[in-house]
C-alpha cells in the first residue's frame, strides 16, 4: 500500500470518529473540501460506501464500521510507537488518555498527578469519566481504571488503590418518613437514588451480604442519575437512600446531614486497578504514569 493511501485511511478514521467533516477538518488542519475528496477517493477505490451522510450528521456504514475496527487499533499502536521515541529525549513527553470512573479520578488519579506533572511539564494527562466498560483499544485510550472484578481477562491489570468501603445513607428528612432498615430484606420498603450503567443499560446493583453470601440488590426509586456527585446531592435532599463510597459521604455523616444504615451488610468493593493492553513500545511518559499510580499500601 502506498503512503498516500495510508494517509487517506487515517483521515477517514478521524472523520468517522468525529462524525463530522467540519470537526475532522479542524482536527487535521486541512480544508473540508479536501477531506471530502479523500473519503470519496477511498470509497471509489474500494467500490463501496463507507460513510452515510446527511445535512446534519455523518455515520459509518457497516463496511465503514468494519474498516474502523481494524484501522483504529493499528493507528493507535502507530501513535504509541512514535510516542515511544520520546525515550530518546531528556524528558518524557506526550499525552496519556485515561478512561475512569468519577470516584477513582477524584481520590486516586488526580491526587497522584501532584507527584507526576510538576516535574514532567511535557506530559499531558487527559481523563475521561465513563461508567461504561470502555474498550481502551477501540476507543484509543492508553489505559482505563475500574474496580478489580470488572476488568477483561486479556488486559494487564495493576492495583492502584485499596479496597473501597461503601455506605448506604439517607437524610434525616428521609428517615422521618421511612423506618431505618435493620436488614437487607427491609429495603423493599424503601426508595433509592440509582446509578445507570451505560454499558449494560441496567441500574447499578448494591453489593450486600444476605444469608452469609454476597448478592446484588436493586431498589426502585424516583431518581436515576449518572454521577455520584449528583446521587449524593439527591440523598442530601431526601429523595431516597444512596449507595456511595464511604469517603465521599463521611463529612456529611460527621455533620449529621446523612445517616448510615446496614453497615454490617455492606462489604468493601475490590480496589481500583489500572488496565491496559500489552505494549512492546510503551512510551516513557506512560511507564512513568504507571509507576506513579502503582499501589504500595
Amino acid at each position: 500500500m502506498r503512503r498516500d493511501e495510508i494517509a487517506d485511511l487515517a483521515a477517514f478514521v478521524v472523520v468517522a470518529e468525529e462524525r463530522s467533516f467540519t470537526k475532522a477538518a479542524v482536527r487535521l488542519g486541512m480544508a473540508q473540501s479536501a477531506l471530502s475528496q479523500i473519503v470519496r477517493r477511498i470509497e471509489e477505490r474500494l467500490g463501496m460506501r463507507l460513510l452515510s451522510r446527511t445535512t446534519r450528521s455523518v455515520a459509518p456504514t457497516e463496511a465503514g464500521e468494519r474498516l474502523i475496527a481494524t484501522l483504529g487499533p493499528m493507528l493507535h499502536d502507530l501513535d504509541t510507537a512514535v510516542a515511544s521515541l520520546g525515550d530518546l529525549r531528556d524528558r518524557p513527553s506526550g499525552t496519556i488518555r485515561i478512561t475512569t470512573v468519577e470516584h477513582a479520578a477524584k481520590t486516586i488519579i488526580v491526587p497522584a498527578m501532584k507527584r507526576l506533572l510538576p516535574d514532567n511539564p511535557d506530559i499531558t494527562v487527559e481523563i475521561t469519566i465513563d461508567y461504561g466498560l470502555a474498550d481502551v483499544v477501540a476507543d484509543r485510550f492508553d489505559a482505563g481504571v475500574r474496580l478489580g472484578g470488572d476488568i477483561a481477562k486479556d488486559m494487564i491489570a495493576l492495583r492502584i488503590g485499596p479496597d473501597t468501603p461503601m455506605a448506604i445513607v439517607g437524610s434525616p428528612g428521609y428517615f422521618r418518613l421511612h423506618p431505618v432498615p435493620a436488614s437487607p430484606g427491609q429495603l423493599i420498603d424503601h426508595r433509592a437514588v440509582n446509578l445507570r450503567l451505560p454499558t449494560s443499560g441496567t441500574l447499578n446493583g448494591w453489593r450486600l451480604i444476605r444469608g452469609g453470601r454476597e448478592t446484588r440488590v436493586r431498589i426502585d426509586g424516583p431518581l436515576v442519575l449518572n454521577t455520584i456527585d449528583l446521587i449524593l446531592d439527591a440523598a442530601l435532599d431526601g429523595h431516597g437512600l444512596a449507595y456511595l463510597p464511604l469517603d465521599q459521604v463521611q463529612p456529611h455523616l460527621d455533620a449529621k446531614r446523612l445517616t448510615r444504615v446496614l453497615n454490617k451488610f455492606t462489604p468493601d468493593l475490590p480496589g481500583y486497578h489500572l488496565y491496559y493492553p500489552h505494549r512492546r513500545h510503551a512510551s516513557a511518559a506512560f511507564s512513568l504514569f504507571v509507576e506513579t499510580l502503582r499501589f504500595r499500601g
